[in-house]
C-alpha cells in the first residue's frame, strides 16, 4: 500500500520561497504519476503540477515559471520548489500518486493515493 507524507510547509512573506517534500513508500513500480495539489479554504483542490515516471513535468497555469517539481526515486521523495510566492498560493498542499502515467487532464480525480497535506501561508 503506497503511503505519502508531506512536510516543509510554513509561513513566509510574498516573494519568498519554500520547498515541500513528500516521502512516498510502499513500493513504486512501473509507470506512475506523482503530483502536488493545493486547496484554499472553502475551495476544491487545484492542480499545482505533476511529474511522470519518465521525468516529464506539467504545471498549473498559476504556478508555471515559479514552481518546479522534481523527485529522487532512490529515496522515494517528491519535491516542490516554490519561488516568488504569492498570497494566492496559500492553502493545504497535498502530495498525490497514481500507479499509471499522468492523465491528460491531471485533476484530483485522476489521482487515487493522497497524503494528509502540509499547510502553506503566504502573507502580503
Amino acid at each position: 500500500q503506497v503511503q505519502l507524507v508531506e512536510s516543509g510547509g510554513g509561513s513566509v512573506q510574498a516573494g519568498g520561497s519554500l520547498r515541500l517534500y513528500c516521502s512516498i513508500s510502499g513500493g513504486i513500480y512501473g509507470p506512475n504519476c506523482m503530483g502536488w495539489f493545493r486547496q484554499a479554504t472553502g475551495k476544491g483542490r487545484a492542480e499545482v503540477g505533476v511529474i511522470d515516471s519518465d521525468g516529464h513535468t506539467r504545471y498549473g497555469d498559476t504556478v508555471e515559471g515559479r514552481f518546479a517539481i522534481s523527485k529522487d526515486n532512490a529515496k522515494g521523495t517528491l519535491f516542490l520548489q516554490m519561488n516568488d510566492l504569492k498570497p494566492e498560493d496559500t492553502g493545504m498542499h497535498y502530495c498525490a500518486f497514481e500507479p499509471a502515467r499522468c492523465a491528460p487532464n491531471w485533476d484530483e480525480d485522476a489521482m487515487t493515493r493522497w497524503g494528509k497535506g502540509t499547510a502553506v501561508t503566504i502573507s502580503s
